[in-house]
């Protein structure tokens, strides 16, 4: 038994309430979709490749806030790569973890193996880290590890589509001949920056629509491609029908016709299917 200096026990406890078992893989397919990788990525600020040196056991008369069916342990991890994360990382850092336990009471055994951390880095320099999520550690592949780095490279960009907090405004404006037309819908964000729809109707034609991540309206803008950071912002994001308040001024047959356009827009982008409890996503 390693003893565990009592501050640390104190500070680590007091900053992970409610954390529960980790992801694992099936060896046959992941069950991390997409927008579960990236709930996970865009919420850390630091996420790395590591590998597990010492998983202690904590006693659990120590433990008052560990969800049933678990048991805490502090971690020891070497770092093998930093995918995400300002100013580095040190080579051992620190966190605490919730394990699930078997009908026999035992964890699943992590020494040694490898894994990718979403986390916060908490005290600098020293090693110590908050885990971003009470799952944000699942085992490491080649293939999650690639999927993340393409991630992080999207959040990261300076063109980054922004967090979409919802629908702002919408109109309709009807062409000079029938059938043709085009819809605008403009989407609040978490930044502020810019982010609207254009959906475009042209008689004998198949609507087209595009969105665009600047005040002006860019003529090469296309939808966006499932499983990018653009398509997981909306897919996952929007409401499913148009909010009555978005349309406020506009007459009955614009509205109603802007209602379809929305409605086109949310069937093109799909359904966001994820894995992980609601409670843990990306808000």
């Amino acid at each position: 038994m390693h003893p565990i200096p009592y501050i640390i026990i104190g500070m680590l406890m007091a900053l992970t309430a409610c954390f529960p078992a980790f992801s694992q893989t099936n060896p046959d397919s992941d069950p991390l979709q997409y927008a579960d990788l990236a709930d996970l990525s865009v919420n850390a600020p630091l996420i790395a490749h590591v590998k597990i040196k010492e998983a202690i056991k904590v006693d659990p008369k120590r433990v008052t806030n560990a969800p049933a069916g678990t048991q805490r342990y502090y971690i020891v991890a070497t770092t093998n790569a930093l995918i995400r994360g300002q100013g580095g990382i040190p080579e051992t850092i620190r966190y605490v973890i919730d394990l699930p336990v078997d009908e026999r009471g035992r964890a699943p055994k992590i020494k040694r193996k490898p894994f990718i951390i979403f986390a916060r880095n908490l005290t600098g320099s020293t090693g110590d880290i908050q885990l971003a999520a009470p799952d944000a550690q699942i085992d490491w592949t080649p293939a999650r590890d690639q999927r993340v780095r393409s991630l992080v490279r999207e959040i990261v960009a300076r063109d980054a589509a922004p967090a979409i907090t919802g629908v702002g405004s919408a109109f309709h404006v009807p062409g000079t001949i029938i059938g043709e037309g085009e819809t605008q819908i403009f989407l609040e964000t978490v930044t502020g920056d810019p982010v609207s729809i254009t959906i475009l109707s042209r008689d004998g034609q198949k609507k087209v629509w595009a969105v665009s991540l600047s005040e002006i309206v860019d003529e090469a803008a296309r939808a966006p491609v499932r499983n990018s950071l653009l398509w997981y912002r909306l897919a996952c994001f929007l409401p499913k029908s148009l909010p009555e308040e978005a349309l406020a001024g506009d007459s009955a047959s614009n509205s109603n016709q802007a209602r379809r356009d929305y409605d086109l827009v949310i069937q093109d982008l799909g359904n966001c299917p994820r894995t992980r409890p609601p409670e843990y996503r990306a808000r």
